[in-house]
């Protein structure tokens, strides 16, 4: 179920294509990956949190955590998210944990993943 849209988000659709983001994941990996995305769903909700809270040290650990296990699922797009997240926490830039944020949600909301 996709999360409610926020302003942030709203804004990076309109300047992404509304097509799914396709990704494809290998095939053994398909018992994992709803568990997997439902915990970014999560760090989502829970990066929102710290946010309002200024508590930029929740959001590096999510940011740290999706950095590194993204890409062993096939969602490279997520550790680069999980990079990004973590740094602007490291420099308690609350402007760019909130395009991350945007832009974690939006790919949430828009992935397509096909096992190949």
């Amino acid at each position: 179920m996709p999360l409610p849209i926020t302003r942030e988000e709203s804004e990076i659709m309109s300047q992404h294509n509304e097509d799914p983001i396709v990704v494809r994941v290998d095939p053994d990996l398909a018992d994992l990956v709803p568990g997997f995305l439902e915990n970014r769903r999560k760090d989502a909700a829970d990066i929102e949190i710290a946010l309002q809270q200024a508590d930029y040290e929740t959001v590096r650990i999510r940011g740290h955590d999706m950095k590194g296990s993204g890409g062993g699922y096939g969602f490279d797009k997520i550790s680069d998210i999980g990079r990004l997240l973590e740094q602007a926490a490291k420099d308690s830039n609350t402007d760019a944990i909130q395009r991350q944020l945007a832009d974690l949600l939006f790919y949430l909301n828009h992935l397509q993943v096909n096992y190949e």
